[in-house]
């Protein structure tokens, strides 16, 4: 019986928050309805850009984060997850607060490397500046050769795949941001990449595996799958 609670502090973006819903659907085996978890989502969109605030040039999100966070306490879930993976860079000041764990993206993606690809010498990885610059893929992924765009691929292509005037966040998921992402994961495998993390959400909507030669590593993914299987959380 799949009764345990789980929760998704979203909204950072919504749309990559309703797709963290749909692969804990798709992760569970469920024949009919009662089968599925209880999902408990607060979808806050006001929550200030993470990777504004990384930079210094915006406000703190963690005070909306935590008011989310408290809300699913509110209503029992047993574990959380956040479908963002900038927002990984507050998620110790907000799990203090709470009494459930929140799942950790990063520390998921390292297993599932070691797991899956333990062979693979370098990992590429296609994340927000505001992401790169917090070391956050340094930080979890310290034993691994990890491999980043230029800064000009940065900019200009995955950057503007998310944030551009066609990008992810305005609600482009083939088309041009495809067509960014796919030249900025060639660079990754010429300079040696052998898998390749999608190391933002949205990013995750748009670049599939099928899409470049080499395997792409969706954290959600992993992390949906983590959260309907496991029974004893990290803490």
């Amino acid at each position: 019986m799949n009764d345990k609670i789980i929760g998704i502090l979203g909204g950072m973006g919504p749309e990559a928050t309703a797709e963290c819903y749909l692969k804990i659907i798709r992760a569970t085996n469920a024949s009919k309805d009662q089968e599925h978890f209880r999902v408990i989502i607060d979808s806050n969109a006001k929550i200030p850009d993470r990777t504004e605030a990384i930079a210094g040039n915006g406000p703190n999100p963690v005070p909306e984060m935590i008011d989310a966070a408290k809300n699913l306490e509110k209503l029992d879930v047993d574990v959380a997850c956040i479908p963002c993976m900038t927002a990984h860079y507050f998620i110790e000041e907000v799990q203090k607060e709470i009494s459930y764990p929140l799942m950790n993206a990063f520390l998921e993606t390292k297993k599932y490397i070691e797991d899956i690809h333990p062979k693979a010498a370098k990992v590429g990885v296609l994340a927000t500046t505001g992401t790169l610059e917090s070391g956050l893929f340094d930080k979890y992924l310290s034993d691994m050769d990890v491999v980043y765009p230029t800064s000009l691929t940065q900019q200009n292509k995955v950057m503007q795949a998310i944030y551009g005037p066609n990008g992810i966040k305005s609600g482009n998921t083939d088309g041009e941001s495809l067509h960014l992402l796919q030249e900025a994961s060639k660079e990754l495998i010429e300079n040696g990449a052998e898998v390749i993390i999608s190391g933002c959400t949205e990013i995750g909507l748009v670049l599939k595996p099928y899409h470049v030669t080499v395997p792409v590593i969706d954290p959600m993914e992993v992390v949906a799958n983590v959260v309907v299987k496991e029974t004893v959380y990290q803490k």
